[in-house]
């Protein structure tokens, strides 16, 4: 234990100004009954990072692990928030994958995102105040699957609102579309989207599955294809279609630049793009110019893979001996601001080598991504108690998900129709422009969130290298109550918990320790 004295003069200016005035952090205690929430200020302040959460689901048919996996997951990731945050008058709009179940079929689940882990995640968010009446799900592909897929019966038990939106442009009631224009696209000029999303008031979760698809895995990106309505949502139509939507809506002179920009991704060597025919480049250059296109307009508040178990296969066909889809366990929640960062772990989660995909090196020209190498991308695995812990792609086993993705046929060897898009890429000769997080130039401490608090609390800290890192609770005394971390740690952003329940109402100290030096910041909490 040290001296009070020396304690105080540990702390620096601002910070000992406040031990020394307890009434001025008294001042903001936050409201018992929040009017906001928010997804966790460390996922928020990390928009380029992607976070990793383990579930513990022995087999795929076992609803209740699985809804418990979504209520945990969202627990952990929104909080209560009195400003800034998502006013709880706001529809939630939610996006899960909802797609082509033509029958109750077990070895189909993995075809849509598990209703039960959605049902536990809709939970989570109405212990922070939201009733069920504000949750919309949205999916205009085969909506008469609903009651197979058993959302159906989710949102009768929920209270979220699912209803038919299949029809046309022009039979679809106006009131149910929320038309946004696209500034900078490449195809479209005009999207019409199922309401509420993209409307004002409304805020979006978007909860892709894990499975492959014809464009390579079908996952957040093009997950979000789904809330366009008929016949805009077609983006993987033909070249030289116009998709049967109106003239005035398509960029003009769109096809003619398709085509420039295909030329020049194969002049570069994108992989795969050189393969000819009507399935081919061309039309995975125009499938994605679309695809970007949606993604440039539609912010959602979080991306989420459930990725509780993986689906080989888009449907109902896949590699399996009965020329079905495979389910496979992985166990994982995937999720992060960037959907493009997000796409791009769960590729390499699914036994693909990122860079051979396409449409993740368009989406870095366009501004819209800025990491194509998954190795560089800042990764967390997330706990269940909200705190996240620096880590490699590498401590996550990858389960190979084979798609239908470019076949390949050089030299006259055809790949398999179902196969991995693993073969190695050269990710620093690549042509796009790359970023990656720059490292702090000095030891950060900020401070804790919330405070003053009720219960626990959440530190985060940033290291310019790697080293042995110690975080700690003192009380005024100056003397240690808990002791949070005390371990080597990678250079970067790190976050940690403090549960206080077992302490009392107060001033307390966090401490963080790293080579020779000692940070140290005040917080307070209250009963």
């Amino acid at each position: 234990m040290i001296s009070r004295r020396t304690f105080l003069e540990t702390l620096g200016a601002g910070s000992a100004a406040l031990a020394l005035t307890p009434s001025k952090l008294f001042g903001g205690v936050r409201n018992r009954t929040s009017s906001y929430f928010r997804v966790h200020p460390f996922v928020d302040s990390h928009p380029n990072a992607v976070f990793i959460m383990r579930t513990h689901v022995d087999v795929k048919t076992n609803s209740g692990a699985v809804k418990q996996a979504g209520l945990a997951f969202g627990q952990s990731v929104f909080v209560p928030s009195d400003s800034p945050g998502v006013p709880l008058s706001h529809r939630v709009a939610i996006k899960p994958n909802i797609v082509m179940m033509p029958a109750k079929d077990e070895r189909d689940m993995g075809i849509v995102t598990d209703p039960y882990f959605v049902e536990g995640v809709i939970e989570s968010l109405k212990l922070l105040g939201l009733p069920g009446s504000q949750f919309y799900l949205r999916e205009v592909n085969d909506p008469g699957q609903f009651e197979n897929s058993g959302y159906a019966q989710m949102a009768q038990r929920t209270g979220a609102d699912l209803r038919k939106l299949d029809d046309p442009i022009g039979v679809i009631a106006e009131k149910e579309i929320q038309w946004v224009d696209v500034p900078s696209g490449q195809w479209f000029t005009r999207i019409p989207f199922l309401w509420p999303v993209n409307a004002p008031d409304s805020w979006l979760l978007n909860i892709a599955k894990m499975k492959t698809h014809l464009m390579g895995m079908s996952l957040c990106a093009k997950n979000i294809q789904g809330v366009n309505a008929i016949p805009y949502v077609v983006h993987c139509a033909e070249y030289n279609s116009d998709m049967g939507i109106s003239t005035n809506h398509i960029k003009a002179g769109a096809n003619a630049a398709i085509l420039t920009s295909y030329n020049r991704h194969v002049a570069q060597k994108i992989p795969r793009w050189d393969r000819p025919g009507g399935d081919g480049g061309l039309w995975q250059e125009t499938w994605a110019t679309r695809c970007l296109d949606n993604n440039s307009v539609t912010t959602a508040g979080l991306n989420i893979i459930e990725a509780v178990y993986g689906r080989e296969g888009p449907f109902v066909a896949g590699p399996g001996v009965d020329g079905r889809g495979i389910d496979h366990m992985m166990n994982l929640v995937v999720f992060g601001k960037n959907p493009f960062h997000v796409d791009t772990v769960g590729l390499w989660l699914g036994g693909h080598t990122p860079g051979n995909i396409g449409y993740l090196h368009m989406a870095i020209e366009r501004g819209l991504s800025s990491i194509l190498n998954p190795a560089e991308i800042p990764l967390y695995e997330w706990k269940s108690d909200g705190t996240a812990v620096l880590t490699q792609l590498t401590s996550f086993d990858r389960t190979p998900l084979r798609t239908m993705y470019l076949r390949r046929n050089y030299n006259g060897q055809v790949e398999p129709e179902w196969h991995l898009v693993n073969e190695p890429y050269e990710y620093r000769t690549t042509d796009v422009h790359q970023e990656v997080d720059a490292m702090p130039a000095a030891i950060e401490l900020q401070q804790n969130y919330p405070n003053p608090f009720n219960g626990s609390t959440w530190i985060t800290f940033a290291l310019p290298r790697n080293g042995h890192a110690v975080v700690e609770v003192l009380d005024v005394q100056g003397q240690i109550v808990d002791r949070l971390m005390d371990r080597y740690c990678p250079a970067g952003s790190h976050l940690v918990r403090w549960d206080g329940t077992r302490r009392g109402s107060g001033m307390y100290f966090y401490r963080l320790m790293f080579e020779r030096s000692s940070t140290v910041r005040a917080m307070v909490h209250l009963k």
